[in-house]
């Protein structure tokens, strides 16, 4: 079981302290705020209230240990950057920091920071490519410029065979596998005489705005 160290227990942390924690990693959840811990504490393997800009308190706790550490904290640029640098110092290798703005997160890229997110910005574009394309599953980036994308099929694949829908020739996207949420089975590399079904989801491999295209299933 891997251990996971959640720093900064403000909604963010809070939540995604009880869904690791759901998905069985061992989570050790620290914020300064006793109140805060508190309200973790059901769902976290350590709830610790600990001030993380002070190395000591972290090396106490055994922070280095950890196979990762995720830096939640929210409210100060300043106690981010420090706790953040806390954790690389100590040995940490891989870190995930919370950034609050575009020059925060420039800061902790520079720093060496394993990924720098941005939950708001990265929700706000999630909902906007849901709407644009409501077949669209699920989104993962890849290398600079292609995604791997979950789909739907459009009403119009339904039916036919992968050959004729020819997606690598029509619309330079290439299909990877095909899950059925039915039967639950996965077909790696399909062949091109696959018939797709309403019950698949297709997972696609492409450049974004190739993948885009396939919305309307034109």
């Amino acid at each position: 079981m891997k251990q996971v160290v959640i720093i900064g227990l403000g909604n963010f942390g809070n939540f995604l302290s009880k869904e690791m924690y759901t998905k069985g990693y061992e989570v050790v959840a620290i914020d300064k705020n006793a109140a805060r811990v508190q309200e973790v504490q059901a769902h976290a393997t350590q709830a610790i209230v600990a001030d993380a800009t002070d190395m000591s308190a972290l090396q106490a706790i055994g922070v280095e240990q950890a196979d990762l550490v995720i830096v939640c904290i929210g409210s100060s640029l300043s106690d981010s950057i420090l706790t953040a640098l806390n954790v690389k110092d100590l040995g940490v290798r891989k870190i995930y920091a919370k950034a609050l703005s575009e020059a925060h997160g420039r800061i902790l890229e520079k720093m060496g920071i394993t990924e720098v997110f941005f939950p708001e910005k990265d929700l706000a574009i999630n909902i906007a490519r849901q709407i644009a394309n409501p077949n669209m599953i699920d989104f993962i980036p890849f290398i600079e410029g292609y995604t791997i994308v979950e789909l739907a099929p459009p009403q119009a694949f339904i039916g036919k065979k992968l050959k004729e829908i020819d997606l690598i020739n029509k619309f330079g996207v290439q299909i990877i596998a095909i899950k059925d949420v039915i039967t639950d089975q996965v077909n790696i590399i399909p062949t091109g005489e696959y018939l797709i079904k309403d019950s698949d989801v297709l997972v696609l491999l492409g450049q974004k705005e190739n993948i885009e295209k396939l919305k309307d299933g034109a």
